[in-house]
């Protein structure tokens, strides 16, 4: 996946939180962090570093002028596409040894996974 993300310009660390970006909307650094396993300084790194290639954008939560949500911004969401399209020869020959429906069954499993129903986690 380093390899598929390097002409895009962006880590690994950085496709993740566009990947919690893409999938929750504007969030906090301190809901960044615990999604992508990363702590407070390193998730602000990785933010700061969105922030100047314009990715994303640090903006003020109503109610709580302290909290910063992050938020993906429009060349984020074109980068986010270009590297799914990168990452698509990858992630066909982790599933090539697969048989019928198993990269469903996966892909349902590893939901379950990241995204717990109330109660599961």
């Amino acid at each position: 996946m380093t390899e598929a993300l390097r002409p895009l310009g962006v880590e690994l660390r950085h496709f993740a939180v566009l990947l919690v970006l893409v999938d929750r909307g504007p969030t906090v650094q301190r809901d960044l962090a615990a999604a992508t396993g990363s702590d407070k300084a390193g998730i602000m790194r990785v933010v700061d570093d969105l922030e100047r290639m314009g990715l994303a954008v640090r903006n003020t939560v109503p109610g709580d002028r302290r909290v910063r949500a992050v938020e993906i911004t429009p060349r984020g969401v074109e980068l986010f596409d270009a590297a799914h399209v990168a990452a698509e020869p990858l992630a066909e020959r982790l599933v090539a040894e697969l048989g019928p429906g198993e990269p469903e069954q996966l892909t349902g499993l590893l939901t379950r996974l990241a995204h717990p129903a109330a109660g599961e986690a």
